[in-house]
């Protein structure tokens, strides 16, 4: 969405008025996107899905950064598996891949465990906190789930649209 008044920055950039080129180079490398639906190409295999973000992202070692990324995930014996032939655990996983493969300072996760069962949750919530530690990333996360809100550094709850008061803030 694009903000209609004030001003945006992220990593020191003003996004508030930038053109659509001006932002892709923005988001290119430093911002991760993990979205509750998973958003995987179907006719492309795992490591295809996440050597296609290094490339769009113009990393050199793209193949072999996928692999990593992969590997960091769990998923590298699952690298030849389309979307349809994984769990939705795997499918999420595999978003994080590709998320994570060009080693962004920011890491935003909307609703990451939403389509996922407890077990798989509870996977992929460790992974994108531990991920976020290892690469000294910002993980900038929006969640209903109390637990998963709970791990976070700081909270910042939203009620009808606008920033809530903080509970027990005067």
């Amino acid at each position: 969405e694009r903000a209609t008044a004030g001003s945006v920055r992220l990593l020191g950039q003003e996004l508030f008025g930038a053109n659509e080129d001006t932002l892709a180079r923005i988001r290119r490398g430093a911002v991760g996107v993990v979205f509750q639906a998973f958003h995987l190409l179907p006719n492309m295999t795992a490591f295809e899905n996440v050597a296609l973000s290094a490339d769009l992202a113009g990393i050199p070692d793209g193949d072999k950064r996928a692999r990593e990324a992969l590997e960091r995930v769990g998923l590298a014996r699952r690298a030849g598996h389309y979307p349809g032939q994984m769990s939705g655990g795997e499918q999420q996983r595999t978003a994080v891949a590709r998320a994570i493969v060009a080693r962004p300072r920011i890491l935003f996760a909307d609703e990451p465990t939403g389509n996922l069962d407890s077990a798989s949750g509870a996977l992929v919530r460790d992974l994108l906190f531990g991920l976020s530690r290892e690469d000294n990333a910002a993980l900038v996360l929006v969640t209903h789930e109390p637990d998963f809100a709970a791990a976070c550094d700081r909270i910042v709850r939203l009620a009808d649209g606008a920033i809530a008061p903080q509970e027990g803030a005067a």
